[in-house]
C-alpha cells in the first residue's frame, strides 16, 4: 500500500470514527428523552424500539468479535457463536435491552479507537464476501448504527434525517447493498444525482442483479430517467426507508415514478 493511499484510509477512519461516535451520541440522547415504557413502542422498523436497540447491542458484541479477528493471529466467530449472542440478547427485558445496548455501543466505539491506535495497517477481515481493513469494518458498523438511530429517533420525530457525516461515507458504499438487496428490475436504468453529498450514479441492471455505478455527469444521456434527490433521501431509499410519509420535497423523479422505484429497494 502507498503512502499516499495509507494516508487516505487513515482519513477515512478518523471520520469514520468521528461520525460513530456522532451517531452513538445521538441514539443515547433520543434514549435519554423517553420515559416509561415508550422503549416498547414501535420503531419505524418492524420492531420495537428495544427491539432495535437490542439489535445493535448484540451487533456491538458480534463486532467486537470481528475486530479481534482481524489482527494477525484472530478467528472469526462462527455462526453458532453468533446465534448465541442474538439469543442472549432476544432474552432481555426491554428495559434491559436499552440500558445495555448503550453500555455495549460504548465499549465497542472504544474498542474502535483502541484498534485505529494500534493498527498498522494489517488489520484485515474478509467479510460478507469481501476484505476489509479497519476503516472499512467500522463505516460497516456506521451504516448500521445510523439507520437503526433512525428507526428509533424517526419514531419520536418524524422529521429526523440521517446526520450528514454519516452519509457523506455511507453513500459511497452503497453499491454492495445495491447488488445484495436491490430487486432486478427489466431495462432499469435511471441516472441518480444526489446534493449534500454531491453525487452522480447510474442505477441499472447487470448478470440480472441490480447494481449502482459511481459515474461522471456527463456519462449519461438527457434521455434516461433521472432522480435527483439529497444524499440522505437516497441512502434512506437504497436500505427501504423512503416510503412517502417520509420523503423529502426537494426529491424530483424525472421520467419515473418512485414507487416503482421504491420496489428495487425493500431493504436489507
Amino acid at each position: 500500500m502507498s503512502e499516499r493511499s495509507t494516508d487516505r484510509t487513515d482519513a477515512v477512519l478518523d471520520q469514520a470514527l468521528a461520525a460513530l461516535r456522532h451517531s452513538r451520541d445521538h441514539l443515547a440522547a433520543v434514549v435519554d428523552s423517553m420515559t416509561g415504557d415508550e422503549v416498547q413502542r414501535p420503531s419505524y422498523h418492524s420492531w420495537s424500539i428495544a427491539e432495535v436497540l437490542s439489535h445493535l447491542g448484540s451487533g456491538a458484541e458480534i463486532f467486537q468479535l470481528r475486530l479481534a479477528a482481524g489482527f494477525p493471529g484472530g478467528v472469526s466467530p462462527g455462526d453458532d457463536e453468533i446465534q448465541a449472542i442474538w439469543d442472549r440478547w432476544n432474552a432481555k427485558p426491554p428495559q434491559q435491552q436499552t440500558r445495555d445496548a448503550l453500555a455495549a455501543d460504548d465499549e465497542l466505539v472504544s474498542a474502535f479507537t483502541d484498534a485505529a491506535a494500534a493498527d498498522d495497517g494489517s488489520w484485515r477481515l474478509d467479510l460478507f464476501g469481501s476484505e476489509q481493513d479497519l476503516a472499512g469494518v467500522v463505516q460497516m458498523r456506521l451504516s448500521e448504527h445510523a439507520l437503526h438511530t433512525w428507526d428509533v429517533a424517526v419514531a419520536l420525530d418524524p422529521n429526523v434525517a440521517l446526520p450528514d457525516d454519516a452519509v457523506a461515507l455511507v453513500v459511497d458504499r452503497l453499491d454492495a447493498l445495491v447488488a445484495w438487496t436491490g430487486q432486478p428490475q427489466p431495462g432499469l436504468q435511471v441516472r441518480v444525482e444526489t446534493t449534500g453529498a454531491e453525487r452522480v450514479f447510474l442505477l441499472t441492471e447487470t448478470d440480472e442483479r441490480a447494481a449502482l455505478i459511481a459515474t461522471e455527469p456527463a456519462v449519461t444521456g438527457t434521455d434516461v430517467p433521472t432522480l435527483r434527490l439529497p444524499a440522505e433521501a437516497f441512502v434512506r431509499l437504497v436500505y427501504g426507508r423512503l416510503d412517502a410519509d417520509h420523503t423529502p420535497h426537494r426529491v424530483l423523479a424525472d421520467g419515473l415514478d418512485l414507487d416503482d422505484l421504491r420496489k428495487v429497494f425493500p431493504g436489507p
